[in-house]
């Protein structure tokens, strides 16, 4: 069985189109059913023109987390930090454990991290792991790292959740005002948060393929890990007098890092507010410029990272045309309404769930799937006589499993990883299966 499924994970990216042109095939379907449902072209285009521009603010938050991630990972104290933790495991089943544990804590506390974090986790465990000879495939790893940070949907930066205990929520008429007590904080998602990972680290450990690609075999993830020295801070362009000082000099990153503590601490303390994308990139760019030690050392760090930054800057836009069209015509509903008018109050969590998974694929927002689909949710559960919490909870399964299999999320942590997305693709669509039936198992059978 472990070599078949390896087979078709081997396969699956065959088959799966470049990400832009996946765009481009989704936005033609969606725009085909549409039209089949009677909105006309122009609704159409004026749905793919809306949305087209809707993720520009976003597109440039994950466009600095994912370059400031990687000028973070090219310090030398960051690499000296993440190779200790990574040469702690001793055999592969210790390297699988560790690795999706780190990322797993990380992705609950803010699924930024994870996100961040969880490409550079895997390129340096699977560096050490080779160092010592341990056999370890590195796509089925990187795949593995990325789906232990499903648990986000559970944990402290749900989105979804948040907006649901937010009062004078779009839906509090219907659904009240949803304590986390009672949504992320109930036995059965924090059931979820800890058998979904343990459940991960077996099915890795018996599905790591026999005949392995190193690291070494992705010449350009494995330079990720190499050691770095000290940057110099004498180094520069070359630039004579003030000009160079200013290149050099630790003065100006210090000056700018207090003005980003000052943020911060504005932020965190005065406001009261938690770490969301404009907290977590500040913080990305503080530790960066600290650690960097000079402007110099920093743009040179930069121009090496930006080579990996190009898919969201140009998919996120398409995909934002996308989610436009599912947004702005009969789709997203018609879709969501099919599958909970299937429901019963056994099948009502799977058919969410299955339901959510379709339009994640679009939509890469816990968010804005709560938008879409809360309304049909809430009302199905109240007519089955389940919970909306339930409701919500079976909605972050499908969400999370649309995320695992959609390019939008993927090229993200591949792109940090310096590999293609569609090495890793099939490899997640088993960890999405195994998402899909531990979530919706424990939301259905468990209260």
């Amino acid at each position: 069985m472990r070599e078949w499924i390896a087979a078709f994970a081997r396969k699956a990216g065959n088959y799966v189109p470049d990400a832009a042109a996946s765009a481009v095939i989704m936005l033609f379907a969606l725009a085909g059913t549409s039209l089949a449902l009677g909105d006309s072209l122009l609704t159409n285009v004026d749905a793919f023109y809306r949305g087209l521009w809707m993720l520009l603010p976003f597109s440039m938050q994950m466009t600095l987390i994912l370059v400031l991630s990687t000028v973070l990972s090219l310090t030398a104290a960051f690499r000296r930090a993440i190779r200790r933790i990574a040469d702690l495991p001793q055999t592969v089943t210790q390297v699988i454990a560790l690795a999706v544990c780190v990322n797993s804590i990380l992705s609950y506390l803010y699924w930024g991290l994870g996100l961040a974090m969880g490409p550079l986790i895997a390129v340096y465990f699977a560096e050490a792991a080779e160092r010592k000879g341990l056999r370890i495939d590195f796509p089925f790893f990187l795949a593995t790292v990325f789906a232990a940070g499903s648990v986000w949907q559970f944990g402290l930066s749900s989105t979804a959740a948040l907006l649901a205990a937010t009062p004078g929520n779009f839906l509090e008429q219907e659904a009240g005002v949803m304590a986390l007590g009672t949504t992320i904080g109930s036995l059965p998602a924090l059931m979820v948060t800890l058998v979904f990972p343990l459940s991960l680290i077996l099915l890795a450990r018996y599905l790591m393929p026999q005949q392995v690609q190193p690291i070494s075999a992705f010449p350009a993830a494995a330079a990720l890990a190499q050691p770095a020295a000290e940057p110099d801070p004498a180094a520069g362009t070359g630039a004579a007098g003030f000009s160079g000082w200013t290149e050099r000099t630790f003065l100006f990153p210090f000056l700018l890092g207090v003005a980003l503590v000052a943020w911060l601490y504005h932020h965190f303390v005065n406001k009261a507010l938690g770490l969301e994308l404009n907290s977590m990139v500040t913080v990305l760019l503080l530790l960066a410029l600290l650690m960097q030690r000079s402007f110099g050392a920093f743009s040179r760090a930069m121009a090496k990272a930006v080579v990996s930054c190009w898919p969201v800057i140009v998919l996120y836009q398409l995909y934002g045309g996308v989610a436009g069209v599912l947004q702005f015509t009969r789709v997203g509903s018609w879709v969501a309404q099919v599958f909970a008018d299937l429901a019963t109050p056994l099948t009502f969590p799977l058919l969410t769930a299955v339901g959510a998974s379709i339009i994640a694929i679009f939509v890469p927002s816990s968010g804005g799937q709560w938008i879409i689909q809360g309304f049909v949710t809430v009302t199905s559960a109240n007519a089955l006589g389940a919970t909306p919490q339930q409701g919500l909870l079976a909605l972050g399964v499908g969400d999370q499993m649309g995320n695992l299999l959609a390019p939008f999320w993927v090229v993200v942590a591949a792109g940090i990883a310096r590999i293609d997305f569609r090495e890793i693709f099939g490899h997640l669509v088993v960890f999405a299966a195994l998402w899909f039936v531990v979530g919706v198992s424990i939301f259905t059978f468990v209260q």
